[in-house]
């Protein structure tokens, strides 16, 4: 029996006792012409001269003896030895080595000699200039080369796995090393994609060898790529790949097959990584199609990426991100069954309650685009198989969205039902909504519908020819009559088209009544009359009215605001709903304290709509508004513009006045001028008495619900503009003397709802936050309200952080950084 381990084959032995003389000359002699000489000799094992070494010879060095060899360089480098010989060329004979020898133990070797240099040197910046040598003459193609046509994962994994740590991790070591000495060609943003280039060179040398009929590995680039992606280098890789993938795997079955293993040999914990630079990269889906393949049926990381977390956890994709993932879905007969189950779990996710009050807003509409783009591609045969389920859902889902309380949420329910439901039961009744269209409704009604597949520019649309051919007919048409009318009878041609139409547009609709004079008579053609002329004149009238009788306005401020409260649209007056709110503003500021009451008490009562009972706050916030204006009592009230025709005399006198007034002033001899200005009269703030009529009627009963009116319940709506209302009469109120008890009532109602889900109620009682630390003052907070304020800081704070909605935890920040400034405020008015 042999044993060829223990055998000695002189030929290795020679190979063996070559570098040691080869390395003992180089540590003792002096010479330059014996080293140079001496390192000459030893190219032969590296097959760079004329008379190559045995390839045994070349396997033995390069396995065996090439890196102590490599090391036993480096520690040679010195000024000094590299004068030895002029002109560099010992420097150049010993860079050979590293240029030409296998590139993975040169490039470890190098890695090695640069870590472990401490500080800078001549031998530091050498290797460092060497290594990135290295880097432009393609070597690291080389390193990952050698790792595809050899096993050495399997025999050395620590080396394997050393190797893809440096390679990736080279900007990272080479600027911790180097600081601000640091080379270009180390920078991330430069070496990634060298990187890839270098990948796209392995890959192709991959394809060669298959068409060769050579067998090789792609595990060790899956690798690098993976870790790469990992470390968040996606964009610098990837921008380089994609390109390039794109390409080739156009009509190569091979390069694709490729690509397909590439993918499926990243290491789990990097497919997310990958996979989520693809989807981002890719220009489409038949690109992203042709590079992935099948993988989501193969690897079930791969599929839960894909399905779950780039559809459900993540959201900050671009809609043509989330079209190239779902349209990759769909290109093929084995996926299309993920893209319904995909449809069906969008569904479920997009109308639970629970996900519409804790999920963002940009959540909500990237989930709804998803559901959008999943039925377009989806067939009608494959939506019925699984209608019930659909339809199911997708109702749940609209009636959750339609009680939110937030508009662009409610948007969202009814875009999606429209289409969904004309996809999903296509014979049943429509769904038709009325909503406002803008930008993204019409990109996501646009979502909806599928983009054709055509194959040449005839097939991609209408051909723009024959519409060209027909615009000579209609300029014909547009000078006046066809050829073929002038042809015909004279009354076609008795044609009065050529006359200038009259200016019209200052014409006044003639009416048969005029507008009544007095509020009594306002309130009887509102109340009784059915000539709905009269009755719109009285409307138009009423705020002029209000304003010019407000003694009589007072002795039926009640019964006017009951009035127009409950009136109801009998005509189509153009702006009818501005008309009524703004007469029955008119008649709150006239009579504040008694028709305030009236309102609130009715806020609560019972047999009101949600619309009535909104339309009590705005008029209460508006009211409030005009009561605090300063000045107002020194201006004249300010009418509509419905009743300046009514009053000549009115703009008569500020005529006159102005004329006197600049004929004095150019007349009148001035040595000095003051401020030619002066500020706004001062004046008592009128909601100053009344402003508790405002408030404190409106919390009384919050949270006892009524037959048809729950504000803790359903109506959440109506609760989010109650505490906006709320916190507008606390800002409006500020500086009077009833600010500290709103102030202290106001909190309480906040810290009772603070935990609110809906972002609209919360939005509210942010804002009533900001407006107490705005109007009460800083002495009065610290002395009445520390311990709320404490409370309502550790709340706020919490909002800001963890909140869902980005609106409340905008307001949340604001409201932090009045807390600071009213601290500071304190800390400076404390100190001496």
């Amino acid at each position: 029996m042999s044993f060829p381990v223990h055998r000695m084959d002189p030929v290795f032995s020679a190979v063996r006792l070559t570098v040691r003389e080869a390395v003992h000359t180089l540590s003792s002699s002096e010479d330059g012409g014996l080293i140079f000489s001496t390192l000459g000799s030893l190219k032969r094992y590296l097959g760079e001269t004329e008379n190559p070494a045995l390839p045994g010879e070349q396997e033995e060095f390069a396995r065996v003896h090439f890196s102590a060899f490599l090391r036993c360089l480096v520690g040679k480098l010195s000024p000094d030895w590299l004068e030895l010989l002029p002109d560099g060329q010992l420097e150049e004979l010993w860079a050979s080595f590293f240029l030409q020898g296998p590139a993975d133990q040169a490039f470890l070797v190098l890695m090695e000699a640069i870590e472990g240099t401490a500080g800078p040197s001549f031998r530091l910046m050498k290797m460092v200039q060497l290594l990135a040598r290295f880097l432009r003459e393609g070597r690291m193609a080389a390193v990952m080369e050698a790792q595809c046509w050899q096993q050495t994962e399997l025999a050395f994994p620590l080396l394997h796995e050393a190797l893809v740590t440096k390679v990736v991790g080279l900007p990272d070591r080479l600027g911790n090393c180097l600081q601000r000495e640091n080379l270009a060609e180390f920078f991330p943003q430069n070496y990634f994609p060298l990187l890839g280039e270098e990948i796209v060179r392995v890959l192709q040398a991959a394809v060669d060898s298959l068409r060769g009929g050579l067998d090789c590995s792609v595990s060790f680039v899956s690798q690098v790529l993976g870790k790469a992606c990992v470390h968040g280098r996606q964009k610098e890789m990837l921008g380089v790949l994609v390109p390039r993938l794109t390409v080739f795997t156009q009509g190569s079955c091979l390069w694709q097959r490729v690509c397909w293993r590439l993918v499926e040999c990243v290491p789990d914990r990097a497919v997310e990584a990958v996979l989520t630079g693809l989807v981002e990269a890719t220009p489409g889906p038949e690109v992203l199609s042709r590079l992935l393949g099948n993988l989501v049926m193969k690897n079930k990381k791969a599929q839960f990426v894909m399905t779950q977390k780039l559809l459900f956890l993540q959201y900050g994709f671009a809609t043509p991100v989330l079209q190239s993932l779902l349209g990759y879905l769909a290109m093929d007969s084995q996926r299309r069954p993920l893209l319904i189950q995909v449809l069906q779990e969008l569904l479920d996710t997009w109308g639970s309650s629970s996900a519409i009050r804790h999920a963002p807003l940009s959540q909500q509409r990237y989930l709804s685009k998803a559901i959008l783009i999943c039925l377009a591609h989806l067939r009608d045969a494959e939506l019925q198989d699984s209608r019930d389920g659909l339809l199911a859902s997708l109702m749940a889902g609209v009636k959750c969205r339609l009680d939110s309380s937030l508009p662009a949420v409610r948007r969202l329910g009814m875009i999606v039902a429209e289409v969904a439901s004309a996809r999903i039961h296509p014979e049943g009744p429509p769904l038709k909504f009325q909503y406002e269209e803008d930008e993204l409704s019409c990109e996501m009604l646009a979502l909806a519908t599928p983009r054709p597949v055509a194959d040449s520019p005839s097939e991609a649309g209408p051909s723009v020819t024959p519409v060209a051919a027909e615009t000579p007919d209609k300029e014909t048409e547009v000078g006046g009559v066809p050829q073929a009318r002038l042809e015909g009878s004279d009354s076609e041609l008795d044609s009065d088209d050529e006359f200038v139409p009259y200016d019209m547009s200052g014409d006044r609709e003639l009416k048969s009544h005029k507008a009544p004079m007095y509020i009594r008579d306002c309130v009887e053609a509102l109340t009784t009359s059915e000539d709905w002329e009269r009755w719109e004149a009285a409307l138009q009238a009423l705020e002029g009215l209000v304003f010019r009788s407000q003694a009589a306005t007072r002795e039926v401020s009640v019964e006017l605001a009951k009035v127009l409260l409950h009136l109801e649209e009998k005509t189509s007056v153009v702006g009818f709903e501005g008309l009524r709110q703004r007469a029955l503003v008119a008649v709150t500021v006239t009579d504040p304290a008694r028709v305030a009451e009236y309102l609130t008490s009715q806020f609560y009562a019972v047999n009101y709509s949600l619309r009535q009972r909104m339309d009590i706050l705005d008029v209460l916030t508006l009211a409030a508004q005009e009561l605090s204006r300063p000045g107002r009592l020194g201006r004249a009230p300010q009418h509509s513009s419905l009743d300046a025709p009514s009053q000549p005399s009115c703009t008569a006198a500020p005529a006159w006045r102005a004329v006197v007034d600049e004929r004095i002033r150019n007349k009148t001899r001035r040595f000095s001028k003051g401020c030619p200005r002066r500020g706004p009269a001062g004046s008592p703030n009128e909601f100053n008495v009344v402003a508790g009529y405002f408030f404190f009627p409106l919390l009384r009963r919050f949270d006892k619900p009524l037959v048809t009116f729950d504000l803790l319940g359903d109506d959440q709506l109506v609760l989010g503009r109650l505490a906006h209302t709320l916190g507008a009469l606390m800002y409006l109120a500020a500086n009077t003397t009833v600010a500290v008890p709103m102030g202290k009532a106001l909190l309480e109602f906040v810290w009772a709802l603070r935990f609110h889900g809906d972002g609209y109620v919360r939005r509210g009682l942010l804002s009533a936050v900001s407006s107490v630390l705005l109007s009460v003052p800083a002495e009065r907070l610290l002395t009445d309200m520390s311990d709320e304020l404490l409370e309502a800081r550790s709340w706020l704070a919490d909002v800001a952080e963890k909140d869902p909605d980005e609106d409340c935890r905008m307001l949340a920040v604001k409201a932090l950084l009045l807390l600071e400034k009213l601290k500071d405020k304190l800390l400076s008015l404390s100190s001496p």
